[in-house]
């Protein structure tokens, strides 16, 4: 059993569901989030995976409600936060986990799939804190959670301009609200996971056909990252975790590196 260290509190979790079999890091936050004694709001864009993430939680005992949610609709944001209040009376946590990659740099992408990556990377944040920070604020306490990428912080040999550019500026956004909102009891601190294993790496990335095969992508995970392997979902919701808990309360406006140690090195 799970210290219960989020007993009593109401979090939503973007990203919940999984775009395939197994456990994504939006997935496994959620779960821990209620093994810790949460609520949790899993919020997805297919509503059949955060049912699937929500029949995982119930099964064990778990608190949950499933929302069918596009991050970027704040009119449909606003109403989750609300119906949180409404079912819970409070929302003690925001965790961000949507982001999307595109490859390509100027030449390759159109300004409109450009702007669309900013948007989905770093502007579903923004809107996420618009509809939960008022909550936060009247309670005078709160943690969000942003998740953003060390595509965001170096070069890793592919191109994906607005991908990185959004991941950069989710950065300094959460580093923004931390500031801002430290005096009303909210804290704000992004995950930057590094190499992880996820249902997105077998979906999207190696179907994509540009990075070479699951064994390939493994291979260059013991060449490259110090502890000498991939990590998996739960190491990034563990990380989630002691964000969201009393034990990071004095740590604010900071990134945790989920990494294995990758970023260490200049190669």
């Amino acid at each position: 059993m799970t210290e219960q260290r989020l007993s009593g509190r109401v979090a939503i979790v973007t990203g919940a569901g999984s775009c395939g079999p197994g456990w994504g890091n939006g997935r496994a936050t959620a779960v821990l989030f209620a093994r810790a004694g949460a609520t949790v709001a899993i919020a997805d864009r297919d509503g059949a995976a955060a049912e699937e993430t929500a029949e995982l939680i119930r099964a064990e005992g778990g608190n949950c409600i499933v929302a069918e949610l596009d991050v970027l609709d704040l009119e449909a944001t606003e109403a989750l936060a609300a119906r949180c209040l409404e079912s819970f009376g409070r929302i003690d946590i925001l965790h961000c986990n949507v982001g999307q990659g595109l490859r390509g740099g100027p030449l390759e992408m159109s300004v409109d799939q450009f702007r669309a990556q900013l948007d989905i990377n770093v502007t579903s944040v923004f809107i996420g804190c618009k509809a939960v920070l008022p909550a936060m604020i009247g309670q005078g306490k709160g943690a969000i959670n942003t998740v953003g990428s060390i595509g965001g912080l170096r070069h890793l040999g592919h191109d994906h301009i607005g991908y990185s550019s959004g991941k950069a500026a989710l950065v300094q956004f959460t580093r923004q609200i931390a500031a801002q909102y430290g005096r009303q009891g909210i804290r704000a601190n992004t995950i930057i996971p590094g190499m992880i294993d996820t249902p997105l790496l077998q979906e999207r990335v190696v179907k994509s056909g540009h990075r070479g095969d699951l064994a390939a992508l493994q291979e260059e995970a013991r060449r490259r990252v110090p502890l000498g392997h991939r990590g998996t979902a739960w190491d990034v919701a563990h990380a989630a975790l002691y964000l969201a808990s009393d034990d990071a309360r004095y740590v604010t406006g900071t990134e945790l590196l989920v990494d294995g140690g990758f970023m260490t090195q200049t190669v």
